[in-house]
């Protein structure tokens, strides 16, 4: 069924700016940005970049009345690099764990991840149970699938660094952020690799081999409650690997917008209405999958 936006009990307009902190998880330094008041979510990147880059995104999705807490992952923008056995997305996961006890936070969260942050925010869902109670995903790494100008689908392990490379390139371009924007997304990227470029290389493979198809499988089973954010004209996520996420969790609800991988950055309004949309369907069709465009 095709669902239309619906009006809703979350929407306030008092989330004006995002306020930076630290904290230590498990001993080591993290950084986070808070925004808004309400009910808390969790908002996970994408690679190479920090939430500075989705400041304005933040700044909506809190104006529909929720908390939101954005860590930067480990690795990125200053958090301490994970040790080396914890390099994976497991690893991620336990962090993120670590870090909803170091902010205080016991009760159930909203998850939203981007790009690898969708990946992070999986297993996350997966591995900590009753600590997630619903997964927003935004154009997510985890499919595993790919379709080569050939056809045929197949494994993303396969797909080259270079298609890679010049899909990554292509969707840099056509972001149009604000002027803060493109300076916040600038200094993300270069002061990631400055200060981290083997981690940086490392996590770009995390990222572009992540198999998550088992644990959606399960959350499925789970029943835990699952949307997809996808940017139709996305070339960076192959669509054959969103289309595989689908499968996985069998028919889940899908919020199509146009734009690409980091169509959010670009037009953070239009993320606040998906976010308005995703929480005002939940709470009005719990078990009715739907497929929205907007």
């Amino acid at each position: 069924m095709l669902q239309q936006p619906t009006s809703h009990p979350y929407v306030v307009s008092d989330a004006r700016n995002t306020s930076w902190k630290n904290t230590l998880v498990e001993g080591r330094a993290a950084t986070y940005a808070v925004a808004g008041a309400g009910a808390p979510v969790v908002f996970l990147h994408g690679y190479g970049l920090t939430p500075r880059a989705y400041d304005r995104a933040l700044l909506r999705m809190a104006a529909q009345g929720v908390r939101v807490f954005a860590p930067s992952l480990p690795g990125f923008g200053g958090t301490a690099e994970l040790p080396s056995q914890e390099r994976n997305l497991a690893g991620y996961a336990r962090w993120l764990g670590g870090f909803l006890d170091s902010i205080g936070i016991a009760g159930p969260v909203t998850l939203v991840g981007h790009s690898f942050g969708g990946g992070v925010a999986i297993q996350s869902a997966h591995d900590l149970g009753p600590r997630v109670e619903r997964l927003v995903l935004v154009n997510s790494v985890g499919g595993a699938a790919w379709e080569p100008a050939g056809g045929g689908v197949r494994p993303i392990g396969e797909r080259p660094i270079w298609d890679w490379g010049a899909a990554a390139t292509g969707d840099a371009l056509a972001i149009r952020p604000s002027v803060a924007g493109l300076l916040a997304i600038t200094a993300d990227a270069v002061g990631n690799v400055i200060r981290n470029p083997l981690g940086m290389w490392r996590l770009a493979h995390l990222a572009r081999t992540a198999d998550l198809r088992g644990e959606l499988y399960e959350l499925a089973e789970r029943g835990l409650p699952v949307t997809l954010l996808w940017g139709g004209d996305d070339t960076f996520i192959p669509r054959a690997s969103f289309e595989s996420l689908c499968i996985a969790l069998r028919n889940p609800t899908v919020v199509t917008v146009a734009g690409n991988h980091g169509w959010l950055i670009d037009d953070p309004h239009g993320f606040g209405t998906a976010m308005a949309t995703v929480f005002g369907a939940e709470q009005t069709l719990p078990d009715t999958p739907a497929a929205v465009t907007l």
